[in-house]
Order: structure tokens, then C-alpha cells, then sequence
């Protein structure tokens, strides 16, 4: 919790092996952060190196584990998804 700030925040980092795999995982979850989820908003980072990044900022610590599971979800689906359709990248993607 940010002192005094009233707010819960969590980022979730996920790490590949190279930025092709990043660049699709961004691509997927950035329309998914533009999305309400109940109480908390999230930013999509992408840095060097093959890393994407989900920081989720939320009102209380209910909304906090909800928006966490949401995009733990969308990521390991995003995950799944950009493995079946391109098996070429697999050995950039990281573990589910």
C-alpha cells in the first residue's frame, strides 16, 4: 500500500528470451488494460531485453487480488495462444 495514498499496487513482470514474443504479448494485453476492471487500472510497459511489464494500481487489497488474477489469466492465454500459432517462437516465450 502507498502511504497515505489509499491504494494497492502490484506489477507483474514477464520475462522472454526475445522481443518478437514480448511484442506479441504486449499486443495482446494492451487492449485488455484499456479494459475497466472493477476498482484498479493497469499500464502495459515493455522494456529492453524481451520483458513486459503489468503494474496494477487498485483501490483496496479485494480489488487488488481480482485484477491480479484477471491478468494472470489474460497472460498465461496470450501466453498459450501466441505458442499455437507461432511454435517458431516457443523457445522465446516463457514458461506458463
Amino acid at each position: 500500500m502507498i502511504p497515505g495514498g489509499g491504494e494497492w499496487t502490484a506489477t507483474l513482470t514477464v520475462r522472454s528470451t526475445g522481443p518478437e514474443f514480448a511484442g506479441w504479448l504486449e499486443q495482446a494485453l494492451r487492449p485488455e488494460a484499456s479494459r475497466e476492471v472493477p476498482r484498479a487500472r493497469a499500464e502495459i510497459r515493455r522494456t529492453e531485453g524481451g520483458v513486459v511489464e503489468v503494474a496494477i494500481v487498485a483501490r483496496d487489497v479485494g480489488a487488488l487480488r481480482a485484477a491480479l488474477n484477471t491478468y494472470l489469466g489474460w497472460i498465461h492465454l496470450s501466453v498459450a495462444t501466441v505458442r499455437a500459432a507461432r511454435p517458431e517462437l516457443s523457445s522465446e516465450s516463457p514458461e506458463p
